[in-house]
């Protein structure tokens, strides 16, 4: 599929979505010419979702806030098989978790947050990640 043979303009963060889906295993990128003769690319990403199962929910997750200084906190969850990441989210409402911090090491199940303010309560859940898809989240903690 030839996409942008015929292209004149320099657009070099553009976006560009199939008109329907693909399923691939692999992609090729292939440089028909450069006024150059140098070809370079950075950030070239693939967006989708395997044809497998979704990892499981995380079934236990906790924030354990420390008593001395408390704008940090040890974060805790059991890990999924399937997953190869999780995403921990936060924020300071429990209907506002705009924050997301993410585990990428599977073979970790433990985080060492650093990032509160003194005096604020905060929330947060968590969600397993892997190529096909994201789990359900776990419900919202409370962290005071």
């Amino acid at each position: 599929m030839r996409i942008k043979v015929n292209n004149r303009k320099d657009v070099p963060h553009e976006y560009v979505e199939q008109s329907t889906p693909v399923q691939a295993r692999f992609i090729k990128l292939e440089n028909i010419h450069m006024p150059s003769g140098k070809f370079a690319i950075s950030g070239l990403r693939v967006f989708g979702k395997g044809s497998g199962e979704k990892p499981a929910a995380v079934k236990t997750f906790m924030v354990l806030r420390t008593e001395k200084d408390k704008r940090s906190a040890w974060i805790r969850w059991s890990p999924v098989d399937n997953a190869y990441a999780y995403n921990i989210y936060y924020g300071t409402a429990p209907d506002k978790l705009y924050n997301c911090l993410m585990v990428m090491d599977n073979t970790k199940n433990e985080y060492w947050f650093k990032a509160m303010d003194l005096k604020k309560t905060y929330y947060f859940t968590i969600e397993a990640v892997n190529e096909n898809g994201v789990s359900a989240p776990f419900t919202t903690l409370k962290v005071d």
